[in-house]
């Protein structure tokens, strides 16, 4: 087992746990265990989009949503640096400035998403 990144918040040193196996019980597990604040609104998610589903073709998609959440909700640094992005972003007058601080978000957003299962 690897260890487990180590990062600053808050001048505090905070594990950053592993990203789980790619499978919707994996990740909702984890979800539960490290970052319970998003369960409600994945397994709503779920029950709308997957269980009444006659079809998995949904699950990808789902999946990739929720990877990213919750490669997000397990680092609050990386948290609240997307939610100061976003709302700078959206209190800026400049447009430009709007859209490089939008872009940095979107690529933070998609690093995140990248993250494979044990990283």
């Amino acid at each position: 087992m690897t260890a487990e990144p180590v990062h600053f918040h808050d001048g505090e040193p905070a594990r950053i746990p592993q990203m789980p196996e790619r499978t919707p019980q994996a990740l909702r597990l984890a979800i539960q265990e490290h970052a319970p604040h998003l369960l409600p609104d994945f397994e709503a998610h779920w029950r709308r989009v997957i269980a009444d589903a006659f079809s998995v073709t949904p699950v990808p998609a789902f999946m990739r949503l929720w990877w990213t959440q919750y490669a997000i909700a397990r680092d609050p640094a990386l948290e609240e640096h997307l939610r100061d992005l976003e709302a700078r972003a959206a209190k800026s007058e400049d447009p430009q400035e709007s859209a490089r601080l939008l872009e940095e978000y979107s690529r933070l957003r998609h690093e995140a998403g990248a993250v494979e299962p044990g990283q």
